[in-house]
């Protein structure tokens, strides 16, 4: 008789006596702020954690609910992806991820713009309804007065204690949330007698990029809009739209991934990812598109007999989606150099198909980055607005290739650390070093992706030797690129390594990087990858608890 499968109940056992430990934490920040509605709060958080990893543990293993979820690593992930998604966009606030203020600003004004309404005032400033400025003015600390066209501007500078929601997550955040949302408590903007039905200028930018990047994210906010619901209801609208968008472009690439399956699943369960994917951040737009050309290449090179129009399509809408959001993941086209010329029909057919592929992504990029990119390749002078101090530019580091690698190098040896940590789940929020994951829950997340990367008794190994190479070598160019960028548009001439880069710029190469190091010296005594994966659902479940635990006793 065949042992049964209990690691659905040790792995929910596991985390819910983590969470009764974090329980005490959040009891004590509750007693020194007063808010014992906290306390329910996690209970409920708890609860609905321990039976959604339950349920998980067993469409790992068995079929419950006849939707085939024991043969199918794509079904099971929309359900890990999606609920795990929510748990990250309820712990982590509106507006808490990396510039997702700005994103936030680019998805609204796109979302006037779908409703037909006025997106800007004629200073270029982004117009949001008077009920939706809170969460850009969470203390109350600015002054408005009416513009010449009508609108309500900010006049006041704002003072040290402003700050829009989620700019640093507190117990506070949530005590805001709860009583806008939950008890239904007005901002004080929206009683002026004066305010009537006027637009308010918001004092933050969006980001120049493409539209394209804020789509999802506009349709859950013009939903609010339409319903006339209020501003928590807009933002969580918006971040549900761009989650379930990632959700599907993970899904779809999943199935059209001929080998490596969980080795995406993984990387799509890491607590970054599972941030960045419940945000309004355009990574979202980047890792879905790049996780999408992984699989299309890999089909096209691997399974697929012939490549037809549609597939060389979808390969150039992919890139002229993503492209403008960052110049950098313009390296992976170099994925379709898998696909041999054969499947093409031959070279004319092979070279028509790369000409449309790079023309869809150079027009993006020129269309919405061309005044950027000629500037960063024309000036001689460089100031980086956040130090205040003269940076490097192109023509400095052609004239100065040894600073050039002496900066690569420096950087490589110092930040190294910081860019895995990052990438995994580290500094999580707007960079904040409170909100990471510990040490020990990075470090098994890595080997969880490592093992999952490796061979397993009876599996064939697929990709050439020279095939890996070449998926390594464009992911290194990649991460390269990511340095480089920064270098010229963010790091001071006084600094000693290259500065802004963060670990999260490498997960839309890292599946196919994983999927390069699977190779024949190092092969696994068992296939355990539906356990590994669901290791990482349980350790996200603890991840998430304590978040909510270390939130509430930031006082």
């Amino acid at each position: 008789m065949r042992k049964k499968n209990r690691a659905w109940l040790w792995g929910s056992l596991t985390v819910a006596a983590f969470g009764l430990w974090h329980l005490l934490d959040v009891r004590a920040g509750a007693a020194e702020s007063g808010d014992g509605w906290l306390v329910w709060w996690y209970l409920a958080l708890f609860a609905v954690t321990v039976v959604f990893l339950a349920a998980m543990g067993r469409m790992f293993w068995v079929d419950p609910v006849g939707l085939g979820a024991g043969k199918s690593l794509e079904t099971v992930y929309l359900f890990a992806g999606t609920f795990l998604g929510i748990l990250y966009l309820l712990v982590l606030p509106p507006l808490s991820a990396p510039d997702e203020i700005s994103h936030f600003m680019g998805a609204y004004q796109l979302s006037s713009r779908m409703l037909g309404k006025d997106a800007n005032a004629v200073t270029g400033h982004v117009l949001v309804r008077p009920q939706d400025i809170w969460l850009e003015d969470a203390e109350n600390c600015w002054e408005y007065e009416a513009s010449e066209d009508g609108y309500l501007q900010p006049i006041a500078e704002t003072t040290a204690d402003s700050a829009y929601l989620g700019e640093t997550l507190t117990e506070k955040t949530y005590k805001t949330i709860r009583q806008q949302w939950i008890l239904g408590q007005r901002y004080p903007l929206v009683a002026r007698e004066d305010m009537g039905q006027s637009m308010i200028l918001s004092p933050y930018p969006p980001v120049v990029t493409t539209p394209v990047a804020y789509i999802p994210q506009a349709f859950g906010i013009c939903l609010a809009r339409l319903f006339h619901w209020n501003a928590v209801m807009l933002a969580y609208m918006g971040r549900l739209g761009n989650l379930l968008f990632f959700v599907a472009m993970t899904f779809f690439a999943m199935r059209r991934l001929p080998f490596g399956k969980e080795v995406l699943f993984g990387v799509a369960l890491l607590p970054m990812t599972l941030h960045l994917s419940a945000s309004f951040s355009y990574d979202v737009m980047i890792l879905g598109c790049m996780f999408y050309l992984t699989a299309v290449c890999l089909d096209l090179a691997y399974e697929k007999e012939r490549v037809r129009a549609a597939d060389v399509a979808v390969i150039a809408a992919l890139m002229a989606a993503a492209g403008p959001c960052k110049l950098i993941y313009g390296v992976l086209m170099g994925l379709c150099l898998l696909v041999p010329v054969e499947k093409f029909g031959g070279w004319k057919p092979w070279a028509l198909a790369a000409a449309c592929v790079f023309l869809a992504w150079g027009l993006s990029m020129t269309l919405i980055n061309g005044q950027t990119i000629v500037s960063y390749a024309t000036e001689t002078e460089n100031v980086v607005p956040w130090a205040q101090e003269e940076g490097y530019s192109l023509t400095l580091l052609l004239h100065r290739p040894l600073q050039a690698v002496r900066m690569f190098y420096q950087t490589f040896l110092w930040q190294a650390e910081y860019y895995h940590m990052t990438m995994i789940g580290a500094y999580l929020g707007n960079l904040d070093t409170v909100l990471d994951v510990p040490y020990f829950v990075v470090a098994v997340f890595t080997v969880s992706l490592l093992c999952l990367a490796m061979k397993k008794p009876g599996e064939r190994q697929v990709m050439s030797v020279g095939n890996r190479v070449w998926a390594a070598a464009l992911c290194g160019l990649c991460g390269l690129a990511a340095m480089a960028s920064m270098l010229i548009a963010w790091t001071p001439l006084s600094s000693q390594v290259i500065s802004g880069v963060q670990g999260r710029y490498f997960l839309p190469f890292l599946p196919v990087l994983l999927i390069a190091f699977k190779n024949d010296a190092i092969v696994l005594t068992k296939n355990g990858n539906r356990s590994i994966l669901y290791l990482m659902c349980c350790a996200n479940g603890y991840v998430a608890l304590r978040l909510f635990s270390v939130v509430s006793m930031r006082l």
